[in-house]
């Protein structure tokens, strides 16, 4: 069995990859600078359960490239989405996306578009390879 606790100190599994909440609030780039330091990126969504925490958070996603189109840090493009009504909506030249998104009236996690220099959490994700999501 595998556990829900990685032995890395922070990092929580599931399915097929472990992730890490960073402690302290920086800007996008910042975020996923630390998140490569620690062998992974920002976090890519691919399902509902993959959300999780309840604070504004930094996901790998920007359309810093392509203004309107977004792509996760891996380069593949977005495919699942859930951005909180009327976003993104580029407000602020909004760039960089963010999950837990606060002014959302929604019970559920929902994203938004916000700047990139904005200060809020990170979530690193790092893919295990050798091991299949268990049903």
């Amino acid at each position: 069995p595998i556990p829900e606790t990685n032995p890395e100190k922070g990092w929580k599994y599931f399915s097929s990859s472990i992730y890490y909440i960073t402690a302290v609030k920086t800007n996008w780039e910042k975020s996923r600078d630390d998140c490569r330091k620690r062998g992974a990126d920002l976090l890519i969504i691919n399902s509902r359960e993959e959300q999780f925490g309840r604070n504004e958070a930094w996901l790998g996603l920007t359309d810093a490239v392509t203004e309107g189109v977004w792509k996760w840090v891996d380069g593949s493009a977005l495919t699942t989405e859930f951005w909180a009504k009327g976003e993104p909506n580029n407000y602020e030249n909004d760039d960089c996306a963010i999950t837990g998104f606060k002014k959302a009236s929604s019970n559920i996690l929902v994203w938004a578009d916000f700047p990139c220099g904005h200060p809020v959490f990170g979530i690193c994700e790092k893919r295990l390879t050798g091991y299949s999501k268990l049903d």
